[in-house]
């Protein structure tokens, strides 16, 4: 213990080596305790360590968070750390007294907490609240109820460990989201929220957007080494959020920490057998991930870069023609500077080219019939926060993408339909060139006292987005069952795309707190565009009740109204060329002379008067959805969920034939005629079994029903070479019942710790067709057997006595996908022509995954 009276001259000494920690300030120590009258003051034994971690929730560690101890002997501004990647932090050598602990990090309020020690700093954990949730600044240990921490919808969330252990079909987040209740993938990749695709939903990474400015798709890819968390709300009910009419997706990366970390993941390929025998290489996908200060406790630096060469084996067609071949690299870089406690800015660099070949097989559809697909682009985004001393939070965020797609078919010949699948080579060629430049400011005021406490946030956001492109078609045969030709689709036009929208939006947001049982969350937001409904008014409101004060049960209820992007591709509708069909008669002739569909914007509710015209029409798709859930701590680490949800969806954009009118002609109409409906009940249990280990089973049944020709199914990613008129049928992911569940557990067997999955739902919804590829019957009213997977991943860590691998931490993975080799077909001949009518080839085998990784 230290002697209650230190002169100057040591005190001096102690704080010039906490702020230098350089051979001048262990001079002065030296020259202190000679100097004559000045007893020997400092012994090692008599200073202490403060050390803890930092946290999101009670389990997420967040890493890269910036906390500053104050105080004491120390220098006036403090000694400033960042927490390490299992958000640890540590102060070392301190002298007893009094401190005071700042702890913050983007997108959680910041904390303060008071210090006083004589001999020992206990362990400290902070928990840092989500910046969404109470804005405003708490004492660690503070006590605020369950009801004023809620919010009225909170989303579902996949930490980063929760993502490295359990396992992904791919090195990406797409597939990481189908482990959420409500997300569904349907066999065509497409990734759906509530029922509605992600089109017409929204991603944001750290807080901007980050889809294709074209189609809405989630096509912007980022490492999964740089994902601090994945969240999915199917039901946003703040009015902080918009653009998007369906679920909700947010991404937050891993900032850059102030001690240097690395990463190396993947670093061995996988070969791929057929009969026993290596045939080559089925993967490799090697990662790299390193943190650390270029300023130390200023400007902290983060790099992730990915390279994916993948060859996915589709089952149903013959080797060595069954693969689906990417190749595509990512590089995240992220700068970090900590101006204060209370002011970081962080500038992120996203680059994400692609390359797909054969990328739409399938057991009907060989590669050479498929088309390839590929992309270029960057985005460079820029997120300060700044919290001012009076407790006003500013949170600003700007962005600017460029994203260049395109898709290609194998070559000139005609594309031939038949009741047996495709031949010959994909008809469509397409290229798009898109940019988007976004802004966006939140401001977060002080509590207010008004009956109760209020916490406002208001604020607003512009976003720019264009596209300029082109498509080209080449013919297309529709054949009978005997190879005769009935139909011929040809092409006519420039096929010359362009498209632009502006976007600016203002938004307000109350969070009431009435008591600490009770508490609500009421928003509007106000949007203004040049493509689709000129203005917009969307209000949201949510309410949260927890009875009694042990904050055991939380109740949940919530409405909104949301409105999506208008997609660009709309705007350019009238530009694709315009098609032209012929039938034909059994001898080979034609049957009357071609038919045009001029690409027109009309109303499809009344075909007889579509008021056809060549510009969009002025509609922007919205949706309407209602929830509501309870939440109950069943014994300690053990929740149940209960939850229902309905939403509906209208002004849809649709894209159907239409023939007969007035004037004898026909037309391809886009309409903002579509709806679409979706209801659904999850029953969730999640228990916390220890640190690092836990397990949730979820139960959902639902019902999706809508317009079948949505402007996403017909032109994204490719075109449909045939388009059928519109009908009102069950969505292509429909699955009436799905139970999902999934862990991480540590098992007594050499410290090997086991992540499974196990998936099973009823079978997606199909058709039937005619030799025509008209619908035979009920759309969508057939459907696959019913689908079951367990898929496990066993991880080991270790370390190998190897000069270059001296003092690293390694991990080994296995990686088993349907393991118990389960019949699930992907595809289906639906031809009621086909002699193969009602059969399910392209069956998903149990196949095997590796990986090596060093930890650090």
């Amino acid at each position: 213990m230290l002697v209650p009276n230190p002169s100057r001259a040591a005190t001096r000494a102690v704080a010039a080596l906490h702020e230098r920690r350089s051979l001048p300030a262990v001079l002065l120590i030296v020259l202190g305790i000679l100097v004559p009258g000045v007893r020997a003051q400092t012994r090692p034994e008599q200073l202490a360590n403060l050390e803890g971690r930092v946290l999101g929730d009670p389990s997420t560690p967040l890493s890269g968070a910036v906390c500053t101890l104050s105080g004491n002997l120390l220098p006036p501004s403090g000694l400033t750390v960042t927490t390490d990647y299992q958000g640890k932090y540590a102060f070392e050598q301190l002298a007893p007294g009094a401190y005071k602990l700042d702890c913050a990090a983007p997108g959680y309020v910041p904390v303060e907490e008071q210090l006083n020690f004589t001999n020992a700093f206990p362990a400290l954990d902070v928990i840092l609240p989500a910046e969404k949730v109470v804005q405003q600044r708490v004492e660690v240990h503070a006590s605020v109820s369950s009801a004023a921490l809620a919010q009225g919808a909170p989303p579902a969330k996949l930490n980063a460990a929760q993502i490295t252990d359990l396992p992904l079909v791919e090195q990406k987040f797409r597939a990481a989201l189908p482990l959420i209740p409500g997300v569904v993938r349907t066999p065509d990749g497409k990734i759906n929220i509530k029922g509605l695709p992600e089109n017409q939903g929204l991603l944001l990474l750290d807080g901007a957007e980050n889809v294709d400015p074209v189609t809405g798709s989630f096509s912007v890819d980022v490492p999964l080494q740089a994902i601090e968390s994945l969240q999915v709300s199917k039901n946003a009910y703040r009015a902080d959020y918009g653009g998007f009419s369906g679920g909700l997706t947010t991404i937050d990366t891993r900032p850059p920490l102030g001690q240097w970390h690395y990463e190396v993941q993947n670093i061995t390929p996988n070969p791929r057998f057929e009969t026993g025998t290596m045939i080559g290489m089925a993967d490799f996908n090697p990662a790299v991930y390193f943190t650390g200060p270029i300023i130390r406790n200023r400007l902290n630096f983060s790099e992730s870069v990915v390279y994916d060469a993948d060859k996915q084996v589709v089952r149903g067609l013959p080797w060595p023609h069954d693969e689906m071949k990417t190749h595509d690299f990512k590089s995240f870089t992220s700068l970090q500077y900590i101006f204060s406690p209370h002011h970081l800015t962080t500038v992120t660099a996203n680059v994400f080219p692609l390359s797909r070949e054969f990328a739409n097989i399938n057991s009907l559809v060989p590669q050479t019939a498929s088309s390839n697909y590929g992309q270029s682009g960057y985005s460079v985004a820029l997120t300060d926060h700044y919290l001012m001393p009076s407790g006003v939070m500013f949170t600003t965020v700007a962005e600017g993408m460029r994203m260049d797609s395109y898709g290609h078919g194998q070559g000139p010949m005609d594309m031939l339909v038949t009741p047996d699948g495709w031949g010959g080579n994909f008809f469509n060629t397409y290229d798009r060139d898109s940019n988007e430049e976004q802004v966006g400011e939140t401001i977060t005021l002080r509590p207010r006292q008004g009956h109760g406490k209020h916490e406002l946030t208001t604020g607003g956001s512009f976003i720019q987005r264009a596209f300029g492109g082109s498509s080209a078609s080449q013919p297309v045969q529709i054949l009978g069952p005997a190879g005769n030709l009935l139909e011929q689709i040809n092409f006519k036009g420039p096929g010359a795309l362009s498209a632009s929208d502006s976007e600016g939006s203002a938004f307000i947001q109350d969070h009431w707190i009435m008591t600490e049982e009770l508490a609500a969350d009421f928003g509007l937001r106000f949007t203004g565009q040049t493509l689709g409904t000129p203005v917009n008014f969307a209000p949201r409101a949510g309410v949260v009740y927890s009875p009694g004060k042990s904050g055991k049960t939380v109740v949940r209820v919530g409405t909104g109204v949301f409105y999506s992007h208008v997609p660009l591709l709309l705007g350019g509708f009238t530009g694709n060329p315009v098609r032209e069909e012929t039938f034909f008669n059994p001898d080979g002739t034609p049957a009357g002379p071609a038919l045009a569909f001029p690409n027109l914007y009309g109303t499809l509710s009344n075909p007889q008067n579509l008021g056809l015209s060549p510009r969009p029409p002025d509609h922007t798709p919205y949706d309407l959805t209602w929830s509501l859930e309870a939440d109950r701590e069943l014994v300690p680490n053990l929740t149940l969920r209960l939850s229902a949800l309905s939403s509906h969806s209208y002004d849809e954009d649709i894209v159907s034939p239409v023939t007969g009118l007035p004037s004898g002609a026909a037309a391809l109409v886009l309409s903002p005629t579509g709806a679409s409906s979706y209801r659904e009940f999850e029953a969730t249990l999640h228990a916390r079994l220890g640190r690092n280990s836990e397990w949730n089973l979820s139960y959902v049944n639902s019902k999706a029903r809508g317009d079948l020709n949505g402007i996403h199914q017909i032109y994204v990613p490719f075109e449909t070479p045939v388009i059928r008129p519109d009908a009102y049928a069950n969505l292509p992911s429909d699955i009436p019942d799905r139970l999902i569940t999934w862990g991480r557990v540590p098992t007594r067997l050499w410290g090997i710790e086991a992540g499974p999955v196990i998936d099973w739902h009823s079978g997606f919804p199909f058709s039937y067709l005619d030799p025509y590829q008209n619908y035979v019957g009920v759309p969508n009213s057939h459907r696959f057997p019913r689908f079951f997977s367990l898929d496990l991943k066993l991880s080991k860590e270790f370390r190998l006595p190897l000069p270059l691998l001296k003092g690293h931490l390694l991990r080994g993975s296995l990686i088993v996908f349907n393991l118990t080799n389960h019949n699930n077909p992907r595809d289906v001949y639906n031809n009621v022509s086909s002699m193969y009518f009602g059969h399910f080839p392209g069956q998903q085998h149990r196949f095997f995954d590796s990986q090596l990784d060093v930890l650090y």
